[in-house]
C-alpha cells in the first residue's frame, strides 16, 4: 500500500466540505436542487466514512501481522543465538538462558540458581556498579570468553522492580591461544659479559688458560642450546644469546642458574669467574628489544656484576647480585674520566655540585673534592646543600675555621635553581637516583650533568648524563674523586682540610678500612695522606656527644636476633640525629658474635628510616631494595611512609624471610 493513497483520502474530506458549502449557497436560490444534491452528498459522506473505516481495519491487521512476524523472529533469534546468553536478576539469580548457555554450563539445574555457583568470577553486583562498558575476560572450563553485558532498567514494570542483567558470551579462545603463542615465540635478546675476564686470564697459569676460556664458551653455549636458543661470541668476553620468551621464563624461574654454573668453573683458574647478563624482552621490534638488552647489561654492570637484569619497557627484574663487586685494577677508566671532566669544567662558566638528601661524610667530602677540581681549573664551583645534619656537623664546624671561603660557595636548593642555566655544569656525587638528590629540579635546568657514584645501580637513574662514572667496586665516592684529582693535573693541589674531608668519606664508608676495601682504596688514602690528611684529625669528625652514646647503647640493648643471624634494633624517638644514631647502631650490632647483618629502624621527619649493615654474606641492598631503598651489599637504607614502627618492622622481617627463601630456591 502506497503513501499517496493516504493523501488522496485526506483531499476527499476537503472536497466534501467544499461541496457542502456550495449546497448551502444553492439552497438559498434553488431549494429543490439543493435537496437532491444534499442526498447525493450524504451518500458520498457515508461512502467516505465506510472506506476510511475499512482502510483503518486493513492497516491494523497489516501492522498486527508485522508485529507477530517480528515477535516470532525475535524469539527465534534469541533462542537460536550463535553464542550463549543468560539473563540475571540484580543478585545474580538466573532468570532465563538460551540453549547455547545451557550447553556451555552443562548442568542439570540452572534456573533460579546463582551465576556465581557455576562461574565464580562473575558477580552481578560488581558488573552493575561498573562505570565502563568494557567486556569481561572470563576463563571457563578451558575456554576463554569475552562477556559483554547490558543492564535493563525495569523499575517501571508493574510486576518487577530493579534491573536485569543480560550477559552475552563470545568465545575468544582462538584469539587468546594465538596471543599466548605469539608472546611465547617472540624473541628475547640477551647480552652476556664475563665481568673479570682479564683478571681470570692474567691470574690463571698459562697451561690451564685455554681450558678455562674454552669452558666458559662451552658453558654459555650449552646453556643457550638447552633452552632452544643460540649463542654467538662477538668479543673475547662478550656473548649474544637469542631465545624465545617461553624459554626465558624457564630461565627466570631457575633464577638464572647459569651465574652459579659459571662461578663453579674450576679448570685451574685461581679466582672465581663471574658473569653479567642483560635481557631485553617484548620490544616493538628486534631493534628495540636489543636496546632494552643494552640498557639491562649496563644496569647489571652498574650494580657490581655477577647478576642478571631483565628489562621489559620500563620494568626491571633483578637476579643474583649477592656477591661482592669485583675490584678492577685497571686505572685507565679513572684517567679517561678525569680528563673528560677537566674538559667539561674548562668549557663551563660555572659548576654546581650536589649529593643526596641528608648528606653524609662521603657525599660532603666528594663535593669538596669536585669543587677543588674546579678551583684548580680557575673555575667557580658551588655546593648545593639543603641543611647541615648531625652526620656532617663536625666537619662543617671545622670548615668554618679552616676553610671559611667554602661558606660563600654553599647554596640552598632554592638559590641554586635561580642561578643554574642550560650552560651550567652540574655534578651529582654519591647518588644516582634523581628523587634522592638535594634539588631534583636542577637536573631539568641543564643538559650538562656528570654522575660520580659508587652505589650499585638501581631502577631509578638520572636520565642521559653526559659523563657517568659509576663504579660499585669502589669503597666510596671520595675514593673515585681522589683518583680523578690525581689524574687531572701533573701536580695535585689540595689543602689539608680538603684532604681530610676526602679521607673522612673513605673512612666512614669502609668503617675504618674494614669493609668494601680494595687495593685502590689504600692507594687513594696514601695520596690523601701525602696531600696532608691527618687520621687523628679525621677521627675527630666522628666523635659523638654523651647523649648519642646513650641512645646507641639503648638501641643495642633492646635489639633482638631473628633467623639466628639478623639483628634488628629500634630507636623510637624522632630526634635531629636519629638517622645517624640508627646507622652507627647498625654498625655496632655487627660486633655481636653470630650476627651477619643488622637493621635499625628509627623515626625521621614522620617517616620510618631503616639502616642496614652486613658483613658481606647477606646483601642488605637486595633486602632494602624491595622496600624502595638501595645502597651496597654491606650498607643500605630506605624510608617508609604512612606506617607505624611495628608495621615497618613486620614489613622488614617479611622481606628478609622472602630474601632467604629466594636463596634456598637457588
Amino acid at each position: 500500500m502506497e503513501n499517496k493513497n493516504l493523501f488522496k483520502w485526506k483531499d476527499t474530506k476537503l472536497y466534501l466540505i467544499i461541496i457542502g458549502c456550495l449546497i448551502a449557497i444553492i439552497a438559498y436560490y434553488q431549494p429543490i436542487l439543493a435537496f437532491v444534491w444534499a442526498i447525493a452528498l450524504a451518500y458520498l459522506i457515508y461512502h467516505y466514512n465506510k472506506t476510511i473505516h475499512d482502510k483503518e481495519r486493513e492497516w491494523t491487521k497489516y501492522i498486527e501481522g508485522l508485529a507477530e512476524e517480528f515477535d516470532s523472529a525475535t524469539k527465534h533469534a534469541v533462542f537460536n543465538m550463535p553464542f550463549p546468553l543468560v539473563i540475571l536478576e540484580e543478585d545474580g539469580t538466573i532468570n532465563w538462558y538460551n540453549t547455547r548457555f545451557s550447553a556451555m554450563i552443562d548442568e542439570d539445574s540452572i534456573l533460579n540458581n546463582k551465576i556465581g555457583d557455576f562461574v565464580p568470577k562473575i558477580k552481578a553486583e560488581d558488573i552493575i556498579k561498573k562505570d565502563d562498558k568494557k567486556p569481561l575476560d572470563i576463563e571457563y572450563k578451558g575456554k576463554y570468553y569475552k562477556v559483554y553485558y547490558n543492564i535493563v532498567d525495569i523499575k517501571k514494570s508493574v510486576s518487577k522492580k530493579g534491573n536485569i542483567l543480560m550477559l552475552y558470551w563470545v568465545d575468544n579462545t582462538d584469539r587468546v591461544v594465538l596471543d599466548v603463542k605469539y608472546k611465547e615465540e617472540k624473541i628475547a635478546i640477551c647480552l652476556a659479559y664475563v665481568d673479570n675476564y682479564d683478571e681470570v686470564k692474567s691470574t690463571t697459569p698459562e697451561v690451564n688458560r685455554p681450558l678455562v676460556l674454552a669452558e666458559i664458551d662451552k658453558t654459555i653455549s650449552a646453556y643457550a642450546a638447552m633452552h632452544n636458543g643460540f649463542m654467538r661470541k662477538y668479543e673475547n668476553d662478550k656473548y649474544l644469546l637469542i631465545l624465545e620468551n617461553k624459554n626465558l621464563e624457564a630461565i627466570q624461574y631457575k633464577k638464572f642458574d647459569i651465574l652459579d654454573n659459571i662461578r663453579e668453573i674450576n679448570k685451574g683458574n685461581t679466582i672465581p669467574i663471574t658473569l653479567s647478563m642483560g635481557v631485553g624482552v617484548n620490544g616493538e621490534n628486534p631493534n628495540e628489544t636489543y636496546e632494552y638488552a643494552k640498557a639491562a647489561i649496563d644496569i647489571a654492570l652498574g650494580r657490581g656484576g655477577d647478576q642478571s637484569v631483565v628489562k621489559e619497557n620500563n620494568n626491571l627484574s633483578f637476579y643474583g647480585g649477592k656477591t661482592k663487586a669485583i675490584e678492577k685494577r685497571n686505572k685507565v677508566k679513572s684517567r679517561v674520566i678525569s680528563h673528560a671532566l677537566r674538559q667539561l669544567i674548562d668549557q663551563s662558566e660555572e659548576m654546581f655540585v650536589m649529593g643526596h638528601k641528608t648528606a653524609d661524610m662521603d657525599s660532603f667530602g666528594a663535593s669538596i673534592g669536585i669543587i677543588r677540581a674546579a678551583r684548580n681549573r680557575n673555575k667557580k664551583g658551588y655546593l648545593v646543600l639543603a641543611d647541615v645534619n648531625p652526620s656532617i656537623k663536625n666537619i662543617y664546624e671545622r670548615m668554618k675555621s679552616e676553610a671559611p671561603e667554602y661558606l660563600d660557595l654553599i647554596l640552598t636548593p632554592e638559590e641554586a635553581i635561580h642561578m643554574v642555566d642550560e650552560f651550567s655544569l652540574l655534578v651529582v656525587v654519591d647518588n644516582h637516583k634523581p628523587s634522592f638528590t638535594e634539588a631534583p629540579e636542577l637536573l631539568d635546568l641543564t643538559d650538562k650533568v656528570v654522575l660520580i657514584d659508587h652505589h650499585r645501580r638501581g631502577a631509578e637513574f638520572i636520565e642521559d648524563p653526559i659523563l657517568t662514572y659509576l663504579e660499585p667496586y669502589a669503597s666510596s665516592t671520595c675514593e673515585l674523586v681522589t683518583e680523578i684529582l690525581y689524574y687531572m693535573s701533573e701536580k695535585m693541589e689540595m689543602t689539608k682540610f680538603e684532604a681530610d674531608a676526602l679521607l673522612a668519606g673513605i673512612t666512614v664508608d669502609t668503617k675504618n678500612f674494614t669493609f668494601q676495601t680494595g687495593v685502590r682504596t689504600f692507594e687513594a688514602a696514601s695520596i690523601l695522606k701525602r696531600a696532608g690528611a691527618d687520621t687523628t684529625s679525621v677521627r675527630q669528625f666522628f666523635r659523638d656527644d654523651y647523649n648519642t652514646f646513650l641512645n646507641k647503647a639503648e638501641v643495642v640493648k633492646n635489639s633482638k636476633i631473628i633467623f639466628n643471624k639478623i639483628a634488628i634494633g629500634r630507636l623510637e624517638r624522632d630526634m635531629e640525629d636519629s638517622v645517624l644514631i640508627a646507622a652507627q647502631s647498625a654498625n655496632d650490632l655487627l660486633n655481636i658474635n653470630g650476627v651477619e647483618a643488622s637493621f635499625v629502624l628509627t623515626l625521621s621527619e614522620g617517616k620510618i628510616h631503616i639502616s642496614g649493615r652486613s658483613l658481606g654474606n647477606i646483601s642488605v641492598q637486595l633486602i632494602l631494595e624491595k622496600l624502595g631503598g638501595g645502597g651496597h651489599l654491606t650498607s643500605a637504607g630506605t624510608q617508609l611512609e604512612g606506617i607505624t614502627m611495628d608495621e615497618g618492622e613486620k614489613h622488614l622481617i617479611d622481606t628478609i624471610e622472602e630474601y632467604f627463601k629466594e636463596g634456598d630456591e637457588e
